[in-house]
């Protein structure tokens, strides 16, 4: 029920947005820069998943509590334990990492929402 909630099971649509296959592999070239650190059962975690999913981001999840060396990484190197985190790599090597889920939803429908 609680993946429901998420918006990660639905009888709708599962495929997200739709693009062309050049399209979608321009996305998913540009997300392979990109993962969320993030827990399966926190809510905030679970609104950004459902921003990828209907995105059709393919973005990689690094789940803190199931590999804890994650959780060491976004505390060192993020300042914070706080999740949900999205790390951006910049073409210069450098990392930014944005918190807070309703940021990181806006950044992401900002960058790769399709037109209708």
């Amino acid at each position: 029920m609680l993946k429901s909630w998420f918006g990660e099971e639905s009888g709708n649509d599962s495929r997200g947005a739709q693009r062309s296959p050049e399209a979608q592999s321009k996305i998913d070239e540009a997300t392979s820069k990109l993962a969320l650190y993030h827990y399966e059962s926190c809510w905030f975690s679970g609104k950004v998943r459902a921003t990828i999913k209907a995105l059709n981001l393919s973005i990689e999840l690094r789940d803190i509590h199931v590999d804890r060396a994650h959780h060491r990484r976004l505390v060192a190197e993020g300042g914070s334990g706080t999740v949900p985190c999205l790390t951006i790599e910049k073409d210069d090597g450098s990392v930014q990492w944005l918190y807070e889920s309703s940021d990181i939803s806006s950044y992401l429908e900002s960058r790769f929402a399709t037109d209708p």
